[in-house]
């Protein structure tokens, strides 16, 4: 307790500043939604791609050196980007500064979960899993429900520019405060001797994972269906909070920095827990089989929810705030079925461990795919036909299930 919350709430941090306050600070800013699809997309692709140097890790002194050493990189970069959004060019550099931002917290990841499996014993790791879990979506919570908020309210005094320099200033202090503490509470020490393990033997392994993983029945089939997964909640991810900000002139609902931050931050982030744990119970209770069909359908709500916005434009937000709770609880309900497909009919084999970290960067690959172009695909449409759109582009998965390869075994109904 005196290490695993702070380490995975950092990690949340790091994260949710990338995949959701730039969008959401960008369009404050005046970005289109065009290139804010693209170029978080473009910066999404750290994780997706991260199995591929996290074997090279292992050559490092300890993981507790990596940890502390990326939560100081982000720690800087964080006050970079306070700098950043103050320059003429001030778009390009805060792209460079995420950019960073994106790749340290990637390599944080690896390590943070590298350190807590060999920090702990396997009961242990059951023990602190709940709380591993738990301050990472607090992060969340304090990213959406708490910076956002604050952003809010000082756009309506200092300027949006001015407004995010100190948000991000702040963030850089903070994280900087929890690297300090890590590093002195952290299992393990910064001078461990090498792993007797060589980078050419690295590669051999790299290899060897690959071809394993590669040549399991019917994984070209899975790889498929987690990319069509994840291609309709791409776009609707990235583009249906653009859509709360965007003027009601615009096709929007125009609500300020401040409310988004109420309905997100709030009713948004306990919705999702609340899917997520109900989802988790249903899939045990039915099998994971049995259940894909609905967790699929469970991914459609938050997509016919936001059309369903699009289409009425409430302005109150007891209607808005409740929408984004139904959207929410559907989109952590549904999202269960994929992390359980990837454990249990993707990942078993002599590589699990490396095999799961595969099955999720594909899981990545295809949220980013979608999300790349998910802004040109918007500007075209419009918002309420996109919506629409994005609900026929989660029937594939639906259809391909049939086809796909499930885990052999299954909870007892």
């Amino acid at each position: 307790m005196t290490w695993v919350p702070t380490l995975y709430f950092v990690q949340g941090m790091q994260f949710f500043v990338v995949m959701l306050i730039a969008g959401l600070m960008f369009k404050s800013l005046g970005v289109s939604n065009e290139l804010i699809a693209r170029w978080t997309g473009v910066l999404g692709l750290a994780w997706a791609l991260k199995p591929l140097w996290s074997p090279f890790l292992e050559l490092a002194r300890s993981k507790k050196l990596i940890v502390v050493a990326t939560q100081v990189t982000g720690a800087v970069c964080l006050g970079l980007m306070a700098l950043a959004l103050q320059l003429p060019a001030w778009f390009g550099a805060a792209l460079v500064v995420l950019f960073l931002i994106a790749y340290a917290s990637a390599t944080h990841d690896i390590a943070c979960d590298g350190l807590y499996m060999g920090a702990l014993d396997a009961k242990q790791q059951a023990a602190f899993a709940g709380w591993q879990g738990a301050f990472f979506n607090a992060a969340r919570f304090f990213i959406t429900g708490v910076i956002l908020k604050v952003a809010g309210q000082l756009e309506g005094t200092m300027g949006a520019a001015n407004a995010w320099s100190t948000v991000f200033a702040g963030l850089a202090l903070l994280v900087l405060l929890l690297a300090a503490y890590n590093a002195r509470m952290l299992p393990g020490t910064a001078n461990t001797e090498h792993s007797e393990m060589t980078a050419a033997g690295v590669r051999r392994l790299l290899k060897d994972v690959l071809i394993d993983f590669f040549s399991k029945p019917g994984i070209w089939r899975a790889v498929v269906f987690i990319v069509l997964f994840r291609f309709a909640e791409g776009q609707v991810q990235t583009i249906g909070p653009l859509f709360l900000l965007e003027a009601r002139d615009k096709g929007g609902l125009g609500l300020t920095t401040s409310q988004v931050a109420d309905v997100y931050g709030w009713v948004g982030t306990g919705a999702f827990l609340l899917g997520s744990v109900l989802g988790g119970y249903f899939t045990s209770w039915l099998g994971l089989k049995r259940a894909m069909p609905v967790l699929i359908v469970a991914m459609a709500v938050p997509n016919a929810t936001f059309y369903a916005l699009s289409h009425w434009l409430p302005t109150d937000l007891v209607h808005i705030g409740a929408a984004v709770g139904i959207e929410m609880l559907g989109y952590g309900f549904g999202f269960v079925g994929m992390i359980l497909f990837i454990m249990q009919a993707v990942a078993p084999g002599k590589f699990q461990t490396a095999h799961y970290a595969l099955g999720s960067g594909v899981m990545q690959l295809g949220f980013i795919f979608s999300k790349t172009f998910s802004g040109d695909v918007q500007a075209r449409l419009g918002y309420e036909h996109f919506f629409l759109w994005t609900l026929i582009a989660g029937v594939p998965a639906l259809l391909l299930l049939a086809w796909v390869r499930m885990p052999e075994k299954e909870a007892a109904a």
